[in-house]
């Protein structure tokens, strides 16, 4: 099992084979590593400790097994994604999964009843626009735009992870399943460092391939990109704001309603003429200047990335109830942190065994500190109301 689990975190990690045998000091060649990895030979136990260092895991864990079966809905059609960086994404995916299941279950935070994976049937191209509303009637979203994709679906405990890919890469689906087949998580992975409009499309359209179940007969891609415009623009809010027909718009107006849904101007576009909005041929004339203008790659005012929180805050929470080491939490962030511990009661007894002027000396650099602050940052002061009035 060393070698499956090798393989799964070097790549997890971004680390190629001549690159972990530099974390590791060189006390092995990348010849050694990658006759770990096929199951070849087996590391002593200096280097096994090693390796779990460099990787930043317990040696203990590069024996287990994995707790999860992960399932992968879809690549896009027509992807070019070399098998190298498949194995990356999917490696990366399988990891961050088992890290969040098993924060999940840390935090009591593990009910995936609402999770409707692959169950709102498609056998036409109009029952991906009807399946996007019954996911808001279900997730109590109303009609209005989404401020965040991303926070929608980590309330929903569909994880958005996030990767440093090919641009060939678009994004991806996944769910994980435990020994009894029960659904443990889900999540859409997209590649980071493109705009938020492009982000926030990627994100819906992979949930589209996670929720619904599509006929043989239609084509998984448009019935997942229908489903991700819906998602973010209703019809009845978008026939609202811009008419239910219009012989022109300017681009004034689709700036606007770009910022309004969090959507590229190409895929309003699109939008708009599946909703009759426009007619073929004004959307087919758009389309042309699109590539004039050279916003096929990169249109006006893109919009900032959505950022997801759910990891974050709770590894923080866990982290904070001790439920997890630092050095636990610095890995499954991928970053060092500075956190403030609270006293042990070892160093609280030391303090205490200083003599009477340390002691005071260092409570009133504490106290000049915290008073600094304050007169930084009135905003306390505002919290403390006004004059005391009897109703």
């Amino acid at each position: 099992m060393i070698n499956q689990r090798l393989k799964q975190l070097r790549l997890a990690r971004g680390l190629s084979l001549d690159a972990l045998a530099a974390e590791m000091g060189g006390i092995v060649t990348k010849q050694a590593l990658w006759k770990y990895e096929q199951g070849k030979a087996q590391p002593s136990p200096v280097v096994l400790n090693k390796l779990a260092t460099a990787l930043g895991v317990k040696a203990a864990h590069l024996w287990s097994e994995p707790s999860i079966r992960v399932k992968f809905i879809a690549y896009r059609k027509g992807s070019s994604l070399l098998k190298r960086e498949q194995e990356k994404v999917e490696s990366f995916v399988k990891q961050g999964l088992e890290e969040r299941i098993r924060l999940q279950e840390l935090i009591h935070q593990s009910d995936n009843s609402d999770l409707p994976i692959q169950t709102l049937r498609v056998r036409t191209i109009e029952d991906a626009e009807s399946a996007a509303k019954t996911i808001r009637k279900k997730w109590n979203l109303g009609q209005d735009p989404i401020a965040s994709i991303t926070g929608v679906l980590e309330d929903h405990l569909i994880h958005v992870l996030e990767i440093d890919a090919d641009e060939r890469f678009d994004g991806i689906s996944a769910v994980a399943y435990d020994e009894e087949d029960h659904v443990k998580a889900a999540a859409v992975i997209t590649r980071r460092k493109v705009a938020g409009e492009r982000q926030r499309l990627n994100i819906t359209h992979e949930l589209g391939h996670l929720v619904l179940d599509i006929s043989e007969e239609i084509d998984e891609e448009k019935a997942a990109f229908r489903f991700g415009t819906a998602f973010l623009a209703p019809a009845e809010v978008v026939v609202r704001e811009v008419g239910p027909k219009r012989a022109f718009i300017q681009t004034e107006e689709l700036l606007l309603l770009k910022r309004r849904f969090g959507m590229s101007i190409q895929a309003l576009l699109y939008r708009l003429r599946n909703l009759g909005i426009i007619t073929e041929s004004y959307y087919s004339q758009w389309c042309m200047d699109i590539n004039r203008l050279g916003w096929k790659k990169q249109e006006p005012l893109d919009l900032p990335p959505e950022q997801p929180q759910w990891l974050r805050q709770n590894v923080l929470r866990a982290l904070g109830e001790g439920l997890m080491t630092l050095g636990e939490a610095e890995t499954m962030l991928g970053e060092t942190m500075e956190v403030k511990q609270p006293l042990t009661l070892r160093q609280r007894r030391a303090f205490m065994k200083l003599p009477l002027e340390e002691r005071r000396r260092i409570l009133a650099e504490q106290a000049e500190k915290v008073a600094a602050y304050y007169k930084q940052d009135l905003e306390w002061k505002e919290l403390q109301g006004g004059d005391i009035i009897e109703y």
